[in-house]
């Protein structure tokens, strides 16, 4: 399967990868080794964050006192990546808490500098955040102090011009208008929610990834899932979103 994703990856030549966390299961040296390797296979730009998966579990001292040591080293010291080309702006975010187990927040100072970096992308670019933590409650940190509810950094963001806003976490695929999900007044974003890419423990649906392609006044999101009998990864849904005066709308 891992060989099989990198190689449709590869074909599908990208202009950037974003990938949302949980890149171990156990934040164990040898897996960020083997995860890092994956990724330079896939020979393309790339966003990445950390996941809660990727802070130490059973190493208390790491977790409390170095929770991304070993994500920093072998993956990126960069735990605030920003991507930008004449069309989009990707800026990344970390979500990651050490005080608890799968939960995580986006803090108040951390929504700041997002929406400074989204103010000074300008406005003639689609806007992309990426995460791990899906914004939801109970996975958007709001029982972390200094935490923005996840609705409340949602509809910040999306004031500022965020068009869409990608998530992991929860190992299930999703794309839908943040006006279905959150009360955002007057201004609809994307989100687009990565299913279990390669690990064994999925909910209830195949491994899966998605593949959006960009434009200024129209985003498709392609669902490609997993097919053991055919060893490959292949369309299972396409998505269509439309810019309109009010945000972005399921076309």
């Amino acid at each position: 399967m891992v060989a099989a994703l990198a190689g449709t990856v590869r074909a599908i030549a990208p202009d950037l990868i974003a990938v949302s966390g949980d890149l171990t299961q156990r934040a164990r040296s040898r897996q960020f080794i083997e995860a890092r390797a994956f990724l330079d296979s896939l020979a393309a730009p790339r966003i990445v964050v950390p996941g809660n998966h990727d802070v130490p579990l059973h190493n208390v001292f790491a977790r409390f006192l170095n929770p991304l040591g070993g994500y920093r080293r072998h993956i990126t010291a960069d735990l605030h990546p920003q991507y930008s080309d004449p069309e989009v702006t990707v800026v990344g975010t970390d979500t990651t808490r050490s005080l608890t187990i799968g939960g995580g927040g986006i803090r108040r100072g951390e929504v700041r500098r997002l929406r400074e970096m989204l103010h000074a992308a300008g406005e003639s670019t689609v806007k992309v955040v990426v995460a791990h933590h899906p914004f939801d409650t109970p996975y958007a940190g709001a029982t972390i102090r200094g935490a923005h509810h996840g609705a409340d950094a949602v509809e910040l963001l999306a004031c500022d011009g965020v068009d869409v806003f990608l998530t992991g976490h929860l190992h299930v695929t999703y794309a839908g208008p943040t006006a279905t999900r959150y009360r955002v007044e007057g201004r609809s974003a994307i989100v687009v929610e990565a299913g279990t890419a390669t690990s064994t423990r999925v909910r209830g649906e195949p491994n899966a990834f998605n593949v959006l392609r960009v434009e200024a006044a129209a985003i498709v999101v392609e669902h490609l899932e997993w097919h053991s009998a055919s060893r490959a990864f292949s369309s299972s849904e396409v998505q269509r979103f439309a810019r309109t005066p009010e945000g972005w709308v399921a076309d």
